[in-house]
């Protein structure tokens, strides 16, 4: 099967190299696209085959994939391999630890969601490549299914080296944001429970704060946050009837039962074993996906004011010049005001700044916005409704959001930026001690 199937993905591969017509400009597009998220990121030809790979299964003609085409185009193919290709519809892309070095290939672990994989190199020399991989070893890689047990290396794969937590934390930041369509693809329950946790934050930050924006000094704004997370965190232990005071084993044993007696009394009550073991686990703060402690950033939290907007798809968005782009618009001579023309070029450019943004301003101030942008891109012709989502677009400013930062995450990657970043600060403190201990120079 996997010799087959290394046969199949050649061919499938030269089916896509060679098309023309609406599925090579449909290539075309997606490569165009793919280079400017990924820059000059990877190796050229790891990125390459990266981005073919991808386009077998994400790309588009007429609403079918180009595997559903490579399937139209061969009807002679056996059931077996039509099987086999269309199975290729759930490969994905993932950063994967070697758990364990198999004969003839790997036990892997998705990163992303904790899933474990059978993984085999469809060619002798790729093993060969892949044998002096050590356990815990990362990989960027793309795995596609062979069997219902096995998996394939689909295409490239870019080894990371065994990673300590700080660096596969920042492995792991890199990832979600160079390959957002991936987060999570092999675990699709996580990523609805993750979206809905954004709506969650947005709902609790209008009932928190009274409006869906905020503007305060960046320290206060930060200890409002704080304070809006503990609200969140109590509300649902309180939802989950859970006493935060005491742990369910404490009431146990003030009980006078043992957890064991527990779990069998709810069970015979209806309840089955994962809802006892959620309710066990919930009591010792940990849940299948937990809200990630959010800060603002430095910069933002010396800032004379921030404002926070929230909105139920796009999440939080944080910005210290939202009220002067508003004071702009809302100026008889906006043009008057210092560095007007350099704030509108900032707010097309910066990636933060996104489209929600941009049509928010757009419905508060349609004509005045209107206005400032014929003149500062000199187009007299502009039309906001006509013409603002393609200039977003231009600048690289999806029109759709991105899992957000407010979305909630799986507890082992909570855990792991938790100890990365304790990892760091115990660091940095070291640094500064021997920083003091030193004698300056010049006084010896």
């Amino acid at each position: 099967m996997l010799e087959r199937s290394r046969e199949l993905k050649q061919t499938l591969i030269e089916f896509v190299l060679e098309a023309e017509g609406e599925l090579a400009e449909s290539l075309e597009s997606h490569v165009a696209a793919k280079s400017r998220t990924l820059g000059n990121r990877y190796d050229a030809s790891f990125q390459r085959n990266l981005v073919i790979d991808s386009f077998i299964t994400e790309g588009e003609v007429a609403g079918k994939t180009p595997l559903d085409l490579f399937l139209e185009h061969n009807p002679e193919l056996p059931d077996r391999d039509r099987a086999l290709v269309k199975s290729w519809q759930h490969s994905f892309m993932g950063l994967f630890a070697v758990k364990k070095i198999l004969r003839d290939g790997f036990e892997l672990m998705n990163w992303l969601t904790a899933k474990h994989y059978t993984v085999k190199p469809s060619d002798p020399a790729t093993l060969e490549e892949m044998a002096r991989f050590k356990e815990e070893e990362i990989l960027l890689a793309r795995i596609a299914p062979v069997t219902e047990t096995e998996w394939m290396f689909s295409g490239s794969y870019l080894p990371l080296g065994r990673l300590g937590k700080p660096k596969l934390a920042v492995a792991i930041g890199n990832f979600k944001q160079h390959h957002k369509e991936s987060l999570y693809s092999d675990a699709p329950e996580l990523l609805e429970q993750a979206w809905q946790s954004v709506e969650e934050y947005h709902r609790e930050f209008l009932e928190f704060f009274g409006d869906d924006e905020v503007t305060l000094p960046g320290e206060e704004l930060n200890d409002k946050i704080a304070q809006l997370q503990e609200a969140m965190r109590k509300r649902r232990f309180a939802k989950a009837g859970v006493d935060e005071s005491k742990s369910l084993e404490e009431m146990a044993e003030e009980a006078g039962v043992t957890e064991e007696e527990i779990r069998t009394t709810a069970q015979e009550a209806g309840a089955d074993e994962k809802t006892v073991s959620q309710l066990f686990d919930s009591s010792k703060g940990k849940t299948e996906m937990v809200t990630p402690k959010m800060d603002l950033p430095d910069h933002l939290k010396k800032a004379p004011e921030v404002t926070a907007l929230t909105h139920p798809r796009w999440g939080q968005t944080l910005l210290s010049t939202y009220s002067q782009f508003r004071r702009m618009l809302e100026a008889e001579d906006w043009q008057s005001m210092e560095n007007s023309h350099k704030l509108v070029r900032q707010y097309l450019e910066d990636p933060t700044i996104n489209a929600f943004v941009w049509h928010r301003l757009a419905q508060q101030y349609p004509h005045q916005l209107e206005i400032v942008l014929q003149t500062v891109l000199e187009r007299p012709d502009f039309q906001l409704e006509r013409d603002l989502d393609a200039l977003l677009q231009e600048n690289d400013k999806p029109l759709e959001p991105d899992l957000p930062d407010t979305a909630s995450v799986p507890v082992h990657l909570d855990n792991l930026f938790q100890e990365a970043l304790a990892e760091v600060s115990k660091s940095n403190s070291k640094s500064k001690r021997k920083k003091k201990k030193k004698k300056p120079q010049g006084f010896q």
